[in-house]
């Protein structure tokens, strides 16, 4: 928070657990296409961090990144990729039936002109409590998840403070649709993803 090779649902018998781990956060996660809205499974931020580091979508990735038409690019996306609603859990992904928040906020960063450097930036920000971060299905973005206090506000007010943030220190735009709590984020594949090491015992 601001401090103050299926391409449908995983073989989670191939994603470890850790039995270590004290009441993890959950979300929603959703095979594709986008327009399915019922989500499959309920998952965590270890188990999607797993994911995302294995090569069980290395082949959506790379497919995707040589398409050069952005509609055609577009709509392989919304086809091949799996999904979380990492704001909760879901009984369909709308506003209206969302089950529990869990206390995570999706920022999401378009065509950065320099990937790499953003990502030290925001790993080194101590006013981001960074959970998971993660290079965009299309690879020159990023997917930032970050923990919010919802006793100190609302979800839209924290996505408009830390869109104001981000616009100030970064002098970059974030994706708007994150302002809604059913905000569907793709997952890829990224052997460089990061995870909060407190949720790795």
């Amino acid at each position: 928070m601001i401090k103050n090779n299926s391409i449908n649902s995983p073989d989670m018998d191939n994603v470890s657990k850790n039995e270590n781990q004290v009441n993890p956060v959950k979300f929603s996660f959703y095979a594709p296409p986008v327009k399915n809205t019922v989500p499959c499974r309920v998952m965590n931020l270890l188990e999607v961090y797993q994911l995302i580091k294995s090569d069980h979508y290395q082949w959506q990735t790379e497919s995707l990144r040589t398409i050069t038409d952005p509609i055609v690019a577009r709509n392989y996306k919304a086809s091949h990729f799996s999904y979380c609603t990492f704001s909760g859990t879901f009984t369909k992904r709308k506003n209206e039936a969302l089950i529990e928040h869990s206390g995570l906020i999706t920022i999401d960063f378009d065509h950065v002109p320099d990937v790499v450097e953003l990502k030290k930036a925001l790993l080194a920000d101590a006013n981001l409590e960074t959970e998971l971060l993660f290079k965009s299905p299309s690879g020159d973005g990023l997917k930032l998840i970050i923990s919010i206090d919802l006793e100190q506000g609302t979800h839209l007010e924290y996505f408009l403070s830390i869109s104001n943030y981000i616009k100030t220190t970064y002098k970059l735009d974030i994706d708007p649709t994150g302002k809604e709590v059913s905000r569907a984020c793709f997952l890829c594949f990224d052997d460089e993803v990061y995870i909060n090491p407190k949720h790795i015992q």
